[in-house]
């Protein structure tokens, strides 16, 4: 009972996190290429198996073809030999032999023609593939570029012109005004403490002197 709670508990949190993973790739349209261009390279790479495995299987076809037909000029010449030698008996098994490699020969040939027409079909999908992940990473590159180059001129125009920051200020003259206000005030307060260290030394000499007499 514990395992099927916990087995709940992982499905439930999983399924919360690609909830949330889409969310955010809805939300950023490179994040959703990039995940797009790495589940189609996975594809492109198993297609490239299958693709091979095509051309391993039609070698061995054309092995099975180059046995058949060497059998089949083999019993021909023999049921030829037989006959001649009136062994009619040897004659109809050679025939047999001849007519049964034959009929292989003609289903062989036949797959073969198949196996390499799909083959071509498969190779051209393949490439076809090939390119439009390529296609893809440089649009990849694209996007990165220009959201790059979004995030930079938003930082630089936040300091070229703070008047379209929202959360700046209104204008480049209400930024200088503050700044010129906040120096004033700083020279200000710096000022009114050199008059206040000043009154208290005045007040301790008088003190001082007071006392003297």
């Amino acid at each position: 009972m514990m395992t099927t709670a916990w087995n709940r508990l992982k499905f439930a949190f999983a399924s919360d996190i690609d909830a949330l993973l889409t969310k955010k790739e809805q939300q950023n349209p490179l994040a959703l290429l990039n995940r797009y261009i790495k589940d189609a390279e996975q594809q492109t790479a198993d297609t490239g198996k299958w693709l091979e495995r095509q051309s391993q299987l039609i070698t061995k076809l054309e092995k099975e073809l180059e046995e058949a037909s060497a059998l089949l000029e083999k019993r021909s010449r023999q049921q030829e030999l037989a006959a001649a030698a009136g062994e009619e008996e040897l004659a109809q098994f050679a025939e047999r032999e001849t007519a049964a490699y034959s009929g292989r020969v003609s289903t062989l040939e036949a797959s073969i023609a198949d196996n390499r027409k799909e083959y071509q079909l498969l190779e051209q999908k393949y490439e076809d593939m090939k390119h439009k992940v390529k296609d893809m990473k440089i649009r990849q590159l694209q996007l990165m570029g220009k959201e790059n180059a979004t995030r930079a001129n938003v930082y630089m125009d936040r300091v070229l012109h703070p008047e379209k920051d929202e959360e700046g200020f209104g204008t480049a003259d209400e930024m200088n005004s503050y700044i010129e206000r906040l120096g004033s005030r700083i020279e200000e307060q710096h000022e009114q403490n050199v008059l206040v260290h000043r009154l208290e030394a005045l007040e301790k000499n008088s003190a001082h002197g007071e006392e003297i007499r």
